[in-house]
């Protein structure tokens, strides 16, 4: 369920115009040749989440934002419709239904030349379909 989920997670992500007319990449694993800014599923883990009748899993996705700017507020926007998106997940996919979807945290981080790194992390409350 791990996988299939992030593989959704991507084509979701992907499937939002705002999102794709901004970003250069949205992708797992950070892109190799991609210019900024760029979106990446950086880590995901995952936990027993079965109920008697059905196998589930919680899956934790860690996304990165890597993009330019030097004010605190330079993706502000940006996080915001990640978050947007990401909240608007369809419940019902192929082969699992997402019972929830929960923010854990966020992490913002300035880097050399104006780069900056926004880590963003949910939780996914998964069921076998």
């Amino acid at each position: 369920m791990e996988i299939a989920l992030r593989a959704t997670l991507i084509d979701w992500l992907a499937g939002d115009p705002a999102l794709a007319g901004e970003l250069n990449a949205i992708v797992e694993e950070a892109p190799s040749r991609a210019s900024l800014p760029w979106l990446a599923i950086v880590a995901s883990a995952s936990t027993d989440w079965s109920n008697k009748t059905m196998p589930g899993r919680e899956v934790r996705v860690a996304l990165e934002l890597q993009c330019r700017g030097d004010a605190p507020d330079a993706a502000a926007q940006l996080v915001a419709a990640i978050e947007a998106r990401v909240g608007s997940l369809p419940r019902e996919q192929a082969g699992l239904a997402v019972t929830s979807t929960r923010f854990l945290r966020a992490r913002a981080e300035q880097r050399g030349e104006s780069r900056r790194a926004i880590l963003i992390e949910y939780a996914f409350r998964l069921l076998a379909a």
